[in-house]
């Protein structure tokens, strides 16, 4: 009978844990979680040392919480302490939290942004000037690589403002612009299509890909013109259009990019505006069906919810 109640109680444990784990879920609009990265991310297990993805990972790129897509860590502040796990003597300013360990002895670090469980910080063991190492589970990140441009004359950005008809419309007629691309970003799935998108199950974004050509326009320039053609107040969605699919996002393809878009959510909240648009790291671009591209183009038409509006 004690074994039976003592089985009981653990289900019910899991089984509430699974519940609550669900609702937050659904309510925070978090990346679903495999069982092994439930494990680590909201348990705090351990995952076994030199088995993670990230171990030896050299790359340029930025590393996000795998559960809320926050930016974490950068490849330059990775070092290697032969620790197992991958190591960090730096965080992305307020991105990671500082908790006192269950244990009372060490210190815990978890995601500032969604809670999730990192792994642990130590600091006075001298593995670099900054004497600080932020050992990491490989499975509570995910790597986003630093776009790459052949033409050091071109430049490459990521933004969603609704439905990406009217998102190109006005990018690709900007001074500088060499190309422009509709297509989704930010879900959990591989080569999604528009149906799929519009299911608003797969976590993606309607997002226009722009090459631009440095020498005749810059990132900033694409930045107040990207916020002068939709309601980037809007919250869930750009005009009729409703869903997460048509949320106002910049995905910014590095740390230069990053530093832009949020001075101009800074200027535009001085000015009184209640900024919507979301911050992320460019994750992998899917292109979208043929049809999508230059839409309005191809129909002679106009868009019917993005309207250019001077604020700059």
């Amino acid at each position: 009978m004690k074994t039976n109640l003592t089985s009981l109680v653990i289900l019910a444990f899991l089984l509430i844990s699974q519940n609550a784990y669900n609702q937050t879920n659904s309510k925070m609009k978090y990346k679903p979680l495999t069982p092994e990265e439930q494990a680590v991310i909201l348990h705090k297990a351990t995952e076994r040392p030199f088995t993670g993805e990230y171990v030896n990972t050299t790359a340029k790129g930025t590393y996000v919480c795998r559960q809320c897509d926050s930016p974490l860590y950068r490849s330059e502040d990775k070092f290697e302490s032969d620790c197992g796990w991958p190591s960090f003597d730096d965080e992305i300013p307020g991105a990671v939290k500082r908790v006192l360990d269950a244990d009372g002895r060490r210190t815990e670090i978890v995601c500032a942004n969604c809670g999730g469980h990192l792994g642990h910080v130590f600091e006075g063991e001298r593995f670099t000037p900054k004497n600080t190492r932020y050992c990491v589970n490989s499975i509570s990140m995910k790597f986003i690589p630093e776009k790459v441009m052949t033409n050091k004359n071109e430049g490459i950005a990521f933004f969603a403002s609704g439905c990406f008809w009217g998102t190109q419309y006005y990018l690709m007629k900007a001074p500088g612009v060499i190309s422009t691309t509709v297509g989704y970003m930010g879900g959990h799935t591989k080569n999604p299509t528009y149906k799929e998108v519009c299911t608003g199950t797969t976590g993606h974004v309607e997002t226009t890909e722009v090459v631009y050509d440095k020498t005749k326009t810059s990132y900033e320039d694409l930045v107040k013109l990207y916020y002068e053609t939709h309601d980037f107040t809007q919250v869930g969605g750009q005009g009729p259009d409703i869903g997460d699919q048509y949320q106002s996002v910049i995905f910014y393809a590095d740390d230069d990019q990053r530093k832009i878009a949020e001075k101009y959510v800074g200027i535009l909240t001085s000015k009184g505006y209640k900024v919507a648009t979301i911050l992320r790291p460019a994750p992998e671009f899917w292109k979208a069906e043929d049809y999508h591209q230059e839409y309005y183009e191809k129909k002679q038409g106009s868009p019917y919810c993005h309207i250019y509006k001077k604020i700059f």
